[in-house]
């Protein structure tokens, strides 16, 4: 294909799978890889962002790290669907509490998603644009999830621009019934639907902005793993 391999990605033609994970960091990418994937193969490593691909339980799966914030995920995200015919991604992250009913390690599944990003607005739409996630792959997650033993709580997430946010914006959003905030499934799920294509975001609850609690950036990266098993056992 003409426009492959991409200044981000060096993979060849065929090297991504159908699905793809997608973490915003590259070490949970290795760390997938290596715990869960049998024979992955790295097939990026541009900017030290890596993908691989291999099975899953014999099926073929492919992950890769998105960086941090929309337009991070805005690129990788588009060059898969539209230049290697990836079809679905699934976002892999961790997030912030809003609603104060969440605790730490609950796991979110993000059915839509405000933002006060304007990646939007490339589209032509003058409004407020509402992307949402991909049913098909939402209820296969919330499936998975309970043969698992941790169901997803869907609603509403925040994909915000800023994270040291000093207006506070992330508070009004919790009398709108807003689960949690992050910073990269706006501009996903704008990408897919703009594609034809499917996304969805399961996040890990890593801390909470009100009260202070946190969990640890080693935490982050390798204990997240009921999500990742959520993830693939729906790629």
């Amino acid at each position: 294909m003409a426009n492959i391999p991409t200044p981000h990605i060096a993979a060849k033609a065929g090297d991504f799978a159908p699905t793809v994970l997608m973490p915003g960091d590259p070490l949970r990418s290795k760390f997938i890889a290596e715990h869960f994937l049998e024979d992955p193969v790295l097939v990026n490593n541009v900017r030290g962002v890596q993908g691989y691909t291999g099975l899953y339980h014999g099926k073929r799966v492919s992950v890769m790290a998105s960086g941090m914030g929309m337009p991070s995920i805005g690129i990788y995200s588009y060059e898969l669907y539209n230049f290697y015919g990836v079809e679905n991604i699934i976002r892999i992250g961790s997030a912030g509490i809003i609603s104060q009913k969440l605790k730490l390690r609950d796991i979110v599944a993000g059915m839509s998603v405000y933002t006060n990003s304007n990646f939007g607005q490339q589209y032509g739409f003058q409004g407020n644009v509402g992307p949402c996630c991909s049913w098909t792959l939402l209820k296969a997650a919330m499936e998975a999830g309970e043969r698992l033993g941790q169901t997803p709580i869907p609603g509403p997430i925040y994909s915000s621009d800023i994270f040291y946010d000093e207006a506070g914006g992330a508070g009004a959003l919790e009398k709108l019934g807003v689960l949690a905030v992050e910073m990269e499934a706006a501009a996903l799920y704008l990408n897919a639907a703009r594609a034809g294509k499917n996304a969805l975001c399961l996040c890990t609850i890593s801390d909470n902005p009100k009260t202070g609690e946190e969990l640890s950036a080693e935490e982050r990266q390798n204990t997240f793993t009921k999500m990742m098993e959520i993830a693939l056992e729906i790629a």
